[in-house]
């Protein structure tokens, strides 16, 4: 049995008291102390999340547009610099290898975000699909380390971390769109926007241990693509300042009410916001269509991308099952596998479900079958052999309110 992989901050989480799991092979912070707490902390002020993880792979090259868009389903070709893109690679059957983030760096590269435990998966795929174009796959996860600020506070935080000369660009930092800063230093930050296609440089700045850091910047990408269903920022760093950079925005963000979040809070806090998760929602046993991810697919595209003749056939055939949103009518809650009911018929099964901590009631992902998938339709639970009132609901269950 292998022993799981630790990023570069798992030391700051044991120092910080984390209880730990096992998740896609990684021994990642599951909670600090009250996962309730972190939820909430997310929603009212910021919470301090270790996705390093997650993969990061590199697409360079005068093809690297033409060739995601064979590896890919969506159309990367028409992603602008400095803006990125949700997508899915797909198998020859149009099953879901993983969902991804692709961010475009420059015209001839991009990086690409899979899912910890098919960040192998994904760049071997994405190697073995590039035969044939000047591209170039390189998987620099081992080497690179991502930190998630996320909440309505995650701007101020940024904000009081970084020169004044980047301010605007952070402020204007659209959603699903990224630009190059550096956090801390005493000064010498480098201008916001798109960087000339690599990771930004290495500092050599040392760490003060607290408040702002007095040593060089800490180069980061800054990405505004959250999966909280809150505003908030991704940075990506080499993993020789992931540390550092951790222990500046804990510093920075405590006076904001930031706290570090762990998984259980991250997967309560992405159910409320509907968003699908590998290996729950998402598999190779499913196409973008069950998922309700159809507009991922672009057809328009002239790619004959892996999985576009599969995916074409379904779609006029339309899904077998679909993914909807259930609410709970009582307090007990649907959990992952439990078969959803309809005049005592199982019609579909739950993929994830718990109890709500913003909403105060049962929220629960769920495959059913098309016919009982429309809104308002009136569907039961089995919850270990009692059946419970659950009813299709529209997704996301939770919206964040509008600001400004």
């Amino acid at each position: 049995m292998t022993d799981p992989k630790r990023t570069a901050l798992h030391e700051e989480h044991t120092a910080l008291g984390a209880s730990f799991t096992d998740f896609g092979g990684w021994d990642m912070p599951l909670k600090y102390g009250s996962e309730l707490a972190e939820h909430r902390a997310v929603r009212e002020a910021a919470g301090l999340f270790d996705l390093s993880h997650m993969g990061e792979v590199w697409v360079s090259g005068p093809d690297a547009a033409a060739f995601l868009n064979t590896a890919l389903v969506g159309n990367l070709a028409a992603v602008a610099v400095g803006r990125a893109k949700y997508s899915l690679i797909c198998d020859a059957g149009g099953g879901i290898v993983d969902d991804l983030i692709v961010y475009r760096i420059t015209d001839t590269r991009y990086l690409v975000v899979p899912n910890a435990g098919n960040a192998e998966t994904v760049a071997g795929l994405l190697a073995e699909r590039a035969e044939g174009f000047h591209a170039e796959v390189s998987n620099a996860s081992a080497e690179t380390s991502l930190v998630a600020v996320q909440g309505p506070a995650a701007e101020r935080i940024l904000l009081d971390l970084l020169d004044e000369r980047q301010h605007e660009a952070v402020t204007g930092l659209r959603y699903y769109a990224w630009a190059a800063a550096s956090i801390g230093g005493s000064g010498s930050a480098t201008a916001s926007g798109p960087d000339t296609g690599s990771m930004p440089d290495r500092g050599s700045g040392a760490d003060t241990g607290s408040g702002i850091a007095a040593g060089a910047p800490i180069d980061v990408l800054l990405a505004r693509t959250g999966y909280t269903g809150e505003d908030g920022f991704e940075l990506f760093v080499p993993n020789d300042r992931a540390a550092e950079l951790w222990r500046l925005l804990l510093a920075a963000g405590a006076p904001h009410g930031l706290i570090p979040a762990g998984l259980a809070s991250r997967d309560s806090l992405r159910l409320e916001a509907g968003m699908p998760l590998y290996g729950n929602e998402l598999s190779r046993e499913v196409t973008p269509f069950e998922a309700g991810l159809g507009p991922v697919v672009s057809f328009a595209k002239e790619e004959r991308f892996a999985g576009r003749d599969a995916l074409e056939a379904r779609r006029e055939a339309g899904p077998g099952m679909r993914l909807v949103g259930l609410r709970g009518s009582g307090r007990r809650a649907g959990r992952a596998g439990y078969s959803v009911l309809s005049g005592g018929e199982v019609v579909g099964r739950i993929t994830s479900g718990q109890p709500s901590p913003t909403l105060g009631y049962p929220v629960a992902l769920a495959y059913v079958s098309p016919e009982h998938a429309e809104i308002g339709t009136r569907l039961e639970v089995d919850l270990r052999g009692r059946p419970e009132p659950f009813e299709v609901v529209p997704l996301p269950f939770y919206r964040r309110p509008a600001t400004g």
